[in-house]
């Protein structure tokens, strides 16, 4: 029998416990992968075209990484999540039908099929339990998921893969309507729960960029290219999580910050917002107050920074202190406006901690099925093997 990969969920049915059921479970397909969402990030930061070290043939590194090792790592721990080992190859079976031929990243489809194929797995088995006879027991084992697996990956290429585009499609064409009817800082609204759902490179280079780069090309710069890329909202969150944080993650969250402010990858935020939802609400004031003085400043960048560090915010900058002090004020009120909401969601601290936690005699800080606030914060149980 399987285990949950990741702790135990909220009681009760509500809807504020099933939406931290919800992000319990997202952000628990991406904590394990941490490590590799960084290798991606490193490489892309040092070796891309715009980069720190420049090499064409390392650069080919970062898009097999970001195309299909990241969504079957997701879909891989998304179905071990389910159903342990088992769930853990159909999900990524599944999820390879996905990748295959996909020009965007499927993120959000292999958080979809991954725990889905081993549910259904986790069904079968449980329907043939104690009915097969003894000296079959492996064979029906393999090839139940081999079957299951081929079947889920035509599923993926077929019918899922071309929803999650579509999506995808449709969340770019909700940002080009609140761009082309200039509520610029309502964008916000949109690209920061699209980001957390790591759709950030789809609204970016497939929306803004070549809105940006047309409108660089005609006035010499573009506030589109600041709209996605603003590391200050992701910033502001984790300091929110530092200082007010359940204390479990506190530890993780400075080295989180250098990689996202320095290094440009805002990847490294998103799982914090997704084990507890309500901090996209943090995100969003946050890139909404940026826009809005990006906007009263009339400043912008000349070309798209890329990855979205400071430093590439310091190289795409144009002259003139107009322009400096729009974005780099706009920039630190994204910080400061994200990190004051994200400090009162997290009730400066009162919230975050669980009610056992609290009464626990010597501190510890174990989560526990009375601890939503800890749910999805990757720390993971041993799967056990069926």
């Amino acid at each position: 029998m399987a285990t949950a990969y990741t702790t135990p969920p909220p009681p009760g049915d509500g809807f504020r416990a099933r939406v931290q059921r919800m992000g319990g479970h997202l952000a628990g397909m991406v904590m394990p992968n941490i490590g590799a969402f960084i290798a991606w990030g490193l490489i892309t930061a040092l070796f891309i075209p715009t980069g720190w070290l420049p090499n064409k043939e390392l650069a080919e590194l970062g898009d097999p990484m970001i195309k299909i090792l990241l969504p079957l790592l997701i879909g891989y721990t998304g179905g071990r999540m389910v159903h342990g080992q088992r769930g853990a190859v159909v999900g990524a079976v599944a999820t390879i039908g996905l990748v295959a031929g996909a020009d965007i990243p499927m993120f959000l489809g292999a958080m979809i099929i991954g725990p889905l194929a081993a549910y259904l797995m986790k069904l079968f088995d449980g329907l043939i339990e104690g009915r097969v006879r003894p000296g079959f027991e492996m064979l029906v084992d393999n090839f139940s998921a081999g079957i299951l697996a081929a079947a889920m990956a035509i599923a993926g290429k077929v019918a899922i893969g071309p929803v999650v585009r579509t999506l995808t499609e449709a969340a770019g064409d909700g940002v080009g309507w609140l761009v082309d009817h200039d509520v610029l800082p309502l964008t916000s609204v949109l690209i920061e729960p699209a980001k957390v759902l790591f759709l950030n490179n789809a609204i970016n280079h497939g929306v803004l960029g070549p809105l940006g780069v047309q409108q660089a090309a005609e006035t010499g710069k573009s506030i589109l290219f600041m709209l996605e890329s603003n590391p200050g909202p992701g910033l502001g969150v984790l300091l929110a999580y530092t200082f007010f944080g359940p204390r479990r993650l506190r530890p993780s969250t400075p080295a989180a910050m250098i990689i996202h402010f320095f290094g440009g990858i805002h990847e490294i935020y998103f799982p914090y917002i997704l084990m507890k939802p309500r901090m996209i609400l943090a995100a969003i004031a946050g890139g909404a107050t940026g826009v809005a003085i990006f906007l009263a400043s009339g400043t912008g960048l000349v070309a798209a920074p890329s990855p979205g560090s400071i430093f590439a915010y310091l190289a795409q900058t144009p002259r003139g202190t107009g322009n400096w002090i729009g974005v780099y004020s706009g920039m630190l009120a994204s910080i400061a406006v994200s990190f004051a909401v994200g400090a009162a969601l997290l009730g400066f601290g009162r919230l975050a901690e669980s009610r056992k936690e609290k009464d626990a005699p010597d501190g510890d800080a174990t989560a526990t099925a009375e601890d939503p606030e800890n749910a999805g914060d990757g720390t993971t149980q041993q799967p056990a093997a069926r």
